[in-house]
């Protein structure tokens, strides 16, 4: 088992997978670094919609092409309804944060697994939310792509370009 720090370092965005199905297994271990995902209070306000069928993966290729052709694409949401609420200043709340958090324990267990992942912004949410007839109270945020590398994947050439500490991190 490898480190933290060594696992978050080593894994990238993968955009060329192989047609291997995820085993069951890890599958559900994946799932499973997501339900324990901290979220605001505790009030665990995502939903994650699993897309593997043939449909699926047909409907979701046809609004992006940053499905990239893995064999699962992971559809996070949140439900406005049962995300926390800031009472001391109205209008913050918590679904997308929460969402993040969850997407970010699968991205790290699922490598941890040997599964490669890509986070994904690049596709139309509204039209995803009506063609998958996400209810209307939930928020469409992210995809991700989930499966075995391509052996020709490569991380970005960004992949290690990290700005320097004190760029990022303020002591005040």
């Amino acid at each position: 088992m490898k480190d933290f720090l060594s696992l978050a370092e080593e894994r990238y965005s993968v955009r060329k997978y192989q047609d291997k199905a995820i085993e069951p297994e890890k599958m559900e271990k994946i799932l499973e670094a997501a339900r324990v995902a901290p979220t605001a209070a505790n009030h665990q306000p995502f939903r994650i919609y699993i897309l593997k069928s043939e449909e699926a993966l047909k409907t979701i290729r046809g609004l992006t092409p940053c499905a990239f052709n893995a064999p699962v694409v992971l559809l996070f949401t949140y439900n406005e309804e049962e995300q926390w609420k800031n009472a001391q200043e109205p209008g913050i709340a918590s679904g997308q944060q929460d969402v993040s958090i969850v997407a970010t324990h699968i991205m790290l267990e699922a490598w941890d697994l040997g599964i490669a992942s890509c986070w994904v912004n690049a596709f139309p949410n509204s039209r995803a939310a009506a063609a998958f007839q996400i209810p209307k109270q939930e928020k469409v945020v992210l995809l991700m792509p989930l499966g075995y590398a391509d052996p020709a994947a490569e991380p970005s050439v960004k992949h290690k370009q990290y700005r320097l500490m004190d760029e990022v991190v303020k002591e005040l």
